[in-house]
């Protein structure tokens, strides 16, 4: 399975063992049950052989190592698969999926259908399974993308006052949406590179916590969430608070383009209250297209339900909309609020990036007086991300926002997408997969004017940068210092 995950996870010095390292933190050789209480005299004791218990490797050990990372056939995904999935459905959890775009355009080039029909025949799909709610992640990127605007205009400020040299959050940001990448940060990095990383969460994080610290205490489940999506819509806000919320009783699922995100899922600084998770299980594109086969469904012969609006970026007539970028758009949304926000500059019409090294490394610049005032990138692929670490290190990375993405092309050719069919290349693949996903955000719109970011923002987050958009829109990263036995194996 590791080679599902992204090439910056199986790159590099991270161990990538068909066994356990001898970094792993989880002992290998099981417990012993103590022995009762010493004899006063020497005994011989018989005793049958004692079974040693099966060790078990969760994700959250494997993100508290320096070892073995992407030895995915050693670690139990005990909470991110399809049978956990079924098996919360069985159970009666009250269970809500959200989507990415990504996932919507992979599926619709597979069955060649619009983005929007693969929306609702999915929502029809999961439904007649049990789920109560089908959300699409392009309203919490929406959300995030405003919260990443901010952030990046104050720690530019604060870069250009006088002890900028020594801001405590020094340019330039790098963006933090992709989880290999975070994971190759904190684990190969280490400390020297964290404080340039933007401490924005990623959509999927980002809707977790709408769902699980919002919405789930105002709606409260009372009624059924079908009942209470439909009302807060008609009404036009969030409907008043119902006493007696269960949360443990809300398992909230992700569909994505790739197998880090249930790294990302697993983190423990996105777990609250009593254990519970912001977002409980992730599926990849690929593991829905099994999901349907398993069930036994015709995908394109499934009838198009409506939309769940509350958490959904679709207008009165029913399209779709969001952001153009394929992999969340940060630098050229940030690009474009940078401009007007500190040199008072609208852009209009497209940004035109200038290709580097190749189609996955480009720049956008802004130039006012013949200055340059602003030089972003887009960095997708390992290779590309080394040649941005090397000018970090050398101190000569002129860039003042990076939007990185451990796969090459970015999201929509995530590990986690589906395969080619039989006499496609992986190129005409992605060609495709470009083309489709445009056609679903065609309605490019900004974020800042999105309703369903604005309903949030007056009452929940109140502001951008508030201290409860810190709270539930921020995390935080940590270097893993690898152990001696790790580094005298690598030696």
């Amino acid at each position: 399975m590791s080679d599902k995950f992204s090439p910056t996870l199986r790159l590099g010095d991270l161990n990538d063992f068909i066994a356990p390292s001898q970094a792993c933190v989880i002992s290998l050789k099981g417990s012993k049950k103590p022995l009762d209480k010493k004899p006063d005299r020497p005994q011989v004791v018989l005793t049958p052989k004692q079974q040693l218990e099966p060790v078990k490797i969760s994700l959250k050990d494997c993100l508290a190592c320096s070892g073995c990372i992407t030895s995915a056939e050693t670690v139990m995904l005990e909470k991110q698969s399809l049978d956990e999935f079924l098996s919360a459905l069985t159970k009666g959890k009250d269970v809500i999926v959200s989507l990415s775009p990504q996932s919507r355009a992979s599926i619709a080039v597979h069955y060649d259908i619009s983005p929007l029909q693969v929306f609702k025949k999915l929502t029809t799909f999961l439904k007649s399974l049990g789920v109560k709610a089908v959300f699409d992640t392009s309203c919490s990127r929406d959300l995030v993308l405003i919260e990443a605007c901010n952030e990046f205009v104050n720690r530019f400020k604060q870069a250009s006052s006088d002890d900028g040299e020594n801001a405590q959050s020094p340019l330039p940001v790098l963006s933090s949406a992709c989880p290999g990448w975070i994971c190759y940060a904190e684990k190969t990095l280490g400390s020297f590179v964290l404080p340039y990383v933007s401490s924005v969460k990623s959509p999927q994080q980002a809707i977790g916590a709408a769902i699980k610290h919002h919405l789930c205490q105002a709606l409260g489940l009372r009624y059924s969430l079908e009942t209470l999506v439909i009302l807060s819509y008609i009404v036009g806000y969030i409907v008043d608070p119902f006493i007696g919320t269960r949360l443990e009783e809300i398992y909230h699922v992700t569909v994505m383009p790739c197998y880090d995100k249930k790294l990302e899922a697993a983190r423990d600084d996105f777990v609250f209250g009593d254990n519970l998770t912001e977002v409980d299980s992730v599926l990849t594109t690929g593991e829905i297209l099994d999901l349907l086969k398993l069930k036994g469904v015709d995908f394109k012969d499934l009838e198009e339900s409506p939309l769940d609006r509350l958490l959904t970026n679709v207008t009165e007539e029913g399209h779709l909309y969001g952001v153009a970028g394929s992999s969340g758009g940060y630098a050229e949304t940030i690009f474009r609020h940078a401009a007007k926000a500190l040199f008072g500059h609208t852009i209009e019409g497209p940004l035109e990036f200038k290709t580097l090294r190749n189609s996955d490394f480009r720049e956008l610049t802004l130039e006012l007086e013949g200055k340059t005032v602003l030089k972003f990138a887009t960095c997708y692929g390992f290779q590309n991300l080394q040649n941005i670490v090397r000018k970090l290190k050398t101190r000569k990375c002129d860039y003042q926002y990076v939007e990185i993405m451990a796969c090459p092309a970015g999201c929509l050719n995530g590990g986690g997408q589906i395969k080619p069919k039989t006499g496609q290349t992986p190129k005409e693949l992605i060609n495709s997969l470009e083309a489709t996903y445009m056609n679903d955000t065609a309605l490019s719109t900004d974020p800042f004017q999105n309703p369903i970011a604005k309903r949030l923002s007056d009452e929940w987050l109140h502001e951008p940068g508030s201290h409860e958009a810190k709270k539930y829109l921020h995390t935080q990263y940590h270097a893993v210092v690898k152990s001696v036995t790790a580094q005298l194996n690598n030696w």
